[in-house]
């Protein structure tokens, strides 16, 4: 069946290509399936690439290549003077995206904004709960229902944000995903329907590319789309070929079977740097890999334990090893290169022997436990199952039994999340916003436990300080805080940080225009390619 998967989506490619000799079409070898297509229930940069960053815009946006603020569907905003009222003014004259499953009757209005939101904040809202299982993420980790009061249609082109207190993070945080502007026209046909399920589907919104068919682990098309507000886009057609293997990734790379891919090996790296048919971007990645204790089962309830593990653990072993290096050892739950980052903090260090006599003093004796390994490839962690394997054997000299368990990558976001979970999981994460409320409470908050807090940890004094760095307006102040956070978090040891990663971007000299983005984001729109 996985043969007859891959000649299908090979057949739909060549097919694509094919009767588009005439148009732009760009190949993207995509390291892996989304979650679905509403971006707003998932967390995954692979499910942000494939929907929000294609298909939806948001009321601001990040510059190509920035995290800077600038104009999306919103077109201006006005922030009152106690910081908990943002009035926005939308950009009259946007259309929705015409496709073969829906037809828009209006352009773009608040009701649309009202909608993307309300349903994410109430949960008496009939769109609250449209997809068994799912949860908002990121609004409900971020507090979002408690941080936003009301959300009121001035006029058709005027939306009226209130805050129930100053939140410094708010205007960056409405440029993520998850704030990605819904038709709420489309929505309202599908409910009538009895299909609320195709929203997660078949996704519809203003952005540069329009959705055309999905077949699942194999390709996503999309076209551009002709009413786009910002003109339409010199592509014609793009394709993500799901592949989730690296080196096959490459090798379609080098056969021109693709023009660009993400997450090389680093094996690999160098060789497509003397490739005179390709071009390598690279830069240092604003991320974080770790490994996540559930902090709510024994033994790893205890900080000992959990500090016992850490010392045991080579770090820098699974840097050479995995990035060849190509990244740093991490002792922060933030990269280096955001600000307030708190280098005075001193990592657990590499001690086998003290980290088996801090086991047997804190009474723990032949443990056993399981190490989650991501089955794909991401930014902060190119092959989490070798670094999985280094973990194993590290614990093993300490007398701990270790486990390598995987899941398919959709189930692995989902069954990690769970309270219950046993053992270590190992994830990551590259910044959404470049600020560090992205980081230290979006994944270590209490208010994210249970969902992107996979460590099940909420401290009350971490979390007290990085909610008063949320509400001071002054960054210097801000710093402090969560300078303050990242000395708990070491002391606590919820996660092993395992490294922050530089991050390449191989693709074929003809492609013109795409920009490496500092939070991790593939985007496509003002790509071209060469004739």
């Amino acid at each position: 069946m996985k043969m007859m998967t891959k000649l299908l989506a090979a057949s739909a490619i060549a097919l694509t290509l094919g009767s588009a000799a005439s148009a732009k079409t760009l190949v993207y070898c995509s390291e892996a399936s989304p979650e679905g297509f509403d971006p707003a229930l998932y967390t995954a940069g692979t499910t942000f690439d494939a929907a929000s960053r294609t298909v939806y815009n948001r009321l601001v946006e990040f510059k190509h290549g920035s995290t800077e603020i600038e104009p999306g569907l919103a077109e201006s905003w006005d922030i009152s003077d106690d910081g908990k009222t943002y009035t926005f003014k939308l950009r009259p004259g946007v259309k929705f995206q015409t496709t073969d499953f829906f037809t828009p009757t209006r352009e773009m209005n608040a009701d649309d904004v009202i909608f993307s939101f309300e349903r994410q904040l109430k949960s008496d809202n009939p769109w609250n709960k449209y997809v068994n299982g799912a949860s908002w993420e990121y609004a409900d980790g971020m507090g979002f229902p408690d941080l936003i009061t009301s959300i009121e249609k001035v006029d058709d082109l005027t939306v009226k944000f209130t805050l129930s207190r100053p939140e410094a993070p708010f205007m960056a945080d409405l440029a993520m995903d998850f704030a990605s502007i819904m038709s709420k026209e489309y929505a309202d046909k599908l409910e009538a329907d009895g299909k609320t399920e195709l929203l997660n589907q078949q996704p519809l919104g203003t952005g540069p590319f329009q959705f055309v068919a999905y077949q699942p682990d194999a390709v996503i098309r999309y076209q551009a789309n002709p009413d786009y507000w910002a003109g339409k886009e010199k592509l014609d057609n793009l394709i993500f070929a799901i592949t989730t293997d690296a080196s096959v990734r490459a090798q379609k790379l080098q056969a021109g079977e693709c023009q660009i891919m993400p997450y090389p090996n680093a094996a690999d790296v160098a060789s497509m740097q003397q490739n005179s048919d390709l071009t390598v971007l690279s830069q240092e990645g604003l991320n974080v890999a770790y490994l996540a204790y559930n902090t709510k089962i024994a033994p790893f309830d205890k900080v000992e334990v959990r500090k016992a593990l850490n010392m045991a653990i080579n770090k820098q072993a699974i840097v050479d090893a995995v990035f060849q290096g190509a990244a740093t050892v991490a002792k922060n739950p933030i990269p280096p290169t955001m600000w307030s980052y708190n280098d005075a903090v001193k990592d657990d260090a590499y001690d086998p022997d003290a980290a088996k006599k801090m086991l047997s003093d804190a009474g723990v004796e032949n443990l056993s436990m399981k190490i989650w390994a991501m089955p794909v490839s991401r930014p902060y962690m190119l092959n989490a199952r070798r670094a999985a394997e280094l973990m194993q054997a590290d614990l093993q000299k300490i007398g701990v039994t270790a486990e390598i368990v995987s899941y398919e990558w959709g189930e692995y976001l989902s069954k990690s999340k769970a309270e219950d979970r046993d053992g270590a999981v190992m994830l990551g994460w590259t910044g959404d916003n470049g600020d560090p409320d992205n980081f230290l409470d979006t994944l270590l908050g209490c208010d994210a436990v249970g969902g992107n807090n996979r460590a099940q940890w909420c401290d009350k004094e971490f979390d007290d300080l990085v909610k008063k760095a949320k509400q001071a307006s002054d960054q210097e102040q801000r710093a402090k805080f969560y300078e303050q956070a990242q000395v708990v978090f070491k002391e606590k040891a919820p996660w092993l940080t395992i490294d922050h990663s530089k991050v390449f971007m191989p693709m074929r000299k003809q492609v013109t225009g795409f920009v490496q983005d500092p939070l991790g984001y593939h985007r496509f729109d003002g790509v071209d390619i060469a004739e």
